[in-house]
């Protein structure tokens, strides 16, 4: 059995029925109240009543703090947000549901962090997964069945190691836990196309946010991805950038009146000149002296990424791999990676990573040679990002 109207057990039935019963007294505040609706929170916690409930009513919580219900009508993002922030709404799959779109490659990360609260991201993406409920509704009514879910597409070409950046990977694990959380049995497919060597890194960052229901229904699709999509999607509503017929009125096959493309955020919406992190670690480099952190790297496509600030002055930085193994090497005996510069980390919190194509010892040398007198500290978060298997 589905768990869906008209498909239930027994035992799902008794327990729709029960559910039903110990929500009385919030029946009036849900934005919704038909079985269909409760039915969704009752899959989301596999039948159980008692799980269902308790994030039903942790739902309503979520919904007077960020002020859900007027969300739509009374709330606006800020203007950076509105036009750098990629994605949107665009047609209908082959049974009613909404398609939504993401563009992922040209999305700045950096630069809307620096222009945007991450609370202005969150309410942003409340009020889409709200519009998209909507139009979901507005479905049902006009093709006299229930339609309560939408199909998405991610298009992540152009994916680099920009978006591994670690505010907007930990801002984006919040979204899909807040989706997770208040939009049970929301979606019903996702196709990923066009994914890089990158991707399987990207996906391992932020699968564990997904439940094992929302794995299941993430598609990544190879180079045939347009034949797949139209099987989905009817040519007519698949925009014609991704093999369809649709088009802006004016021709545009990118359909930018309901998709929005985006750049690099100008400059002159930045309100600040760093987003402040927490580090895992710090280290003094002696004045004349430099030091090493050494990286196993155990097979190629892993990336090695880290954060870094310095106290009162700059540092110098570089990345290295190790010629052999060895206890400790000269930087002029290694392969340069990333190449040794200085850095005003005293200023602006330094941040970067690296595809690692060889398996080996990589090293991040601090450099303070140049600094006869004074000792540097460092205050540095380091990871490495395994590719999902």
């Amino acid at each position: 059995m589905s768990g869906r109207t008209g498909d239930l057990s027994p035992r799902q039935a008794e327990a729709l029925e029960q559910f039903r019963k110990n929500i009385q007294d919030i029946l009036p505040r849900l934005p919704a109240q038909s079985d269909h609706f409760l039915l969704r929170w009752l899959r989301a916690r596999s039948f159980n009543v008692q799980k269902a409930e308790a994030m039903l009513r942790k739902h309503l919580e979520f919904r007077k703090q960020m002020g859900v219900d007027a969300i739509l009508t009374e709330w606006r993002p800020p203007e950076v947000i509105e036009k750098y922030l990629s994605g949107g709404m665009c047609g209908y799959d082959r049974d009613g549901s909404p398609i939504w779109y993401d563009v992922i490659g040209p999305v700045d990360p950096k630069g809307l962090f620096l222009s945007a609260s991450k609370q202005d991201f969150i309410k942003s993406k409340i009020r889409d997964c709200e519009r998209l409920q909507q139009e979901c509704d507005l479905q049902s009514q006009k093709l006299n069945r229930n339609v309560e879910s939408i199909t998405m597409i991610y298009d992540v070409e152009g994916l680099g190691l920009k978006h591994l950046w670690r505010p907007a990977i930990e801002t984006y694990g919040e979204i899909l836990q807040m989706f997770e959380e208040n939009y049970p049995e929301g979606l019903k497919r996702l196709f990923v196309i066009k994914a890089p060597k990158l991707f399987p890194v990207a996906y391992n960052l932020v699968k564990h946010f997904l439940s094992e229901n929302t794995r299941q229904k993430i598609h990544i699709l190879g180079a045939n991805w347009q034949e797949e999509l139209l099987k989905y999607i009817d040519v007519d509503e698949l925009p014609g950038m991704y093999g369809g017929k649709r088009t802006d009125p004016d021709g545009d096959p990118r359909c930018r009146t309901w998709i929005n493309h985006v750049g690099p955020v100008p400059r002159r919406y930045y309100v600040r000149d760093h987003v402040k992190v927490q580090y895992e670690q710090s280290l003094v480099v002696s004045r004349r002296s430099t030091r090493q952190l050494d990286y196993e790297i155990l097979a190629p496509g892993c990336v090695l990424r880290w954060q870094f600030c310095s106290d009162s002055a700059d540092i110098g930085f570089g990345v290295f791999l190790k010629s052999r193994r060895a206890e400790r090497q000269k930087a002029a005996e290694m392969l340069e990676v990333v190449s040794s510069q200085r850095y005003n980390a005293h200023l602006v919190p330094e941040d970067g990573s690296v595809t690692c194509e060889r398996a080996g010892v990589y090293v991040l040398r601090f450099d303070n040679t140049y600094s006869l007198l004074q000792p540097k500290t460092v205050h540095l978060t380091v990871e490495v990002l395994l590719p999902d298997q």
